[in-house]
């Protein structure tokens, strides 16, 4: 369960910081930075954190919620 919260955090993270930019690829690089760091300060495995936020920050704009 705690894995699923640190996951959420470092995707919700990720979106967050990802939109400042204007490439896939440097929305991946931002989110994978940010989840990296945001998992091994919540003790979880920061390699997972960056591979999830990598992904968060480059598929983010792709998400329509309106």
């Amino acid at each position: 369960m705690r894995i699923t919260k640190t996951l959420g955090l470092v995707a919700i993270m990720a979106l967050g910081l990802s939109a400042c930019v204007n490439s896939d690829l440097e929305r991946a690089g931002i989110g994978a930075a940010v989840g990296g760091v945001g998992a091994a300060a919540l003790g979880g495995n920061a390699v997972t954190g960056a591979v999830v936020g990598g992904a968060a920050g480059a598929l983010c704009d792709d998400v329509n919620l309106c």
